[in-house]
């Protein structure tokens, strides 16, 4: 597995000043952001899923890796001379509005799809049907549960593994079922629900701060 240049381990110095109970999981915290470099450096992408606040950190994860978050990430001079070569007017305006990305899909949205999948079969397993369609050997699938325990969660992870993804699970203290099943698992240190999402914030916030340094860095 790859190794922390210093110019990206250093937003993981910078969280554990922040926030000093959570050098008790400096290596679970690690371990997690390298799959996901890896898998990245690879072509490959991440999946993300979660319920109820949860499922709006998904989002917000995917709003960070798929546009800059805070540094510049201009298209590569070569696709930006294919977009003016298709259309010289838009094509110029193309190449500097758009940004390079990570590619990421959250899987608590696509509302025809959940909600069909829901209605004919049932709501446990319309993570895992998503994942059954977009998942790839050598994708992440990041799975969010404060508890540990939410079945449709286990169920996607269960489904990540058999399709040969490597699966990263954020969650609370005790780990609940999740932590025997992921690949790393990301334990705030903390078993109330709210308290345990203000510890998941920041540490997803330092993987995509240090992804975009590995890969847009200087």
């Amino acid at each position: 597995m790859a190794t922390l240049e210093p110019r990206v381990w250093k937003h993981i110095d910078a969280l554990m000043k922040r926030y000093p109970p959570l050098e008790t999981i400096r290596e679970q915290i690690t371990d997690a952001y390298l799959i996901m470099q890896e898998s990245f450096a690879q072509g490959g992408k991440l999946l993300v899923a979660g319920n109820g606040g949860s499922a709006a950190d998904s989002e917000h994860i995917v709003g960070e890796l798929m546009k800059r978050f805070v540094k510049p990430r201009p298209v590569q001079a070569a696709f930006a001379e294919k977009l003016i070569a298709v259309d010289p007017a838009r094509g110029a305006a193309l190449a500097q509005s758009l940004e390079r990305t990570l590619t990421a899909i959250p899987l608590v949205g696509h509302e025809a799809l959940s909600t069909a999948f829901m209605n004919d079969v049932g709501g446990a397993d319309v993570y895992a049907q998503q994942l059954l369609g977009y998942g790839r050997p050598g994708d992440v699938f990041l799975g969010i549960s404060t508890s540990g325990r939410s079945e449709n969660i286990l169920r996607a992870i269960v489904t990540a593994k058999a399709l040969d993804l490597r699966v990263i699970g954020l969650t609370g203290r005790t780990g609940g079922q999740m932590k025997d099943l992921c690949d790393v698992t990301v334990q705030a240190p903390e078993t109330e629900t709210y308290l345990i999402q203000e510890y998941h914030l920041p540490i997803y916030h330092c993987w995509c701060l240090m992804l975009e340094e590995y890969f847009f860095g200087a």
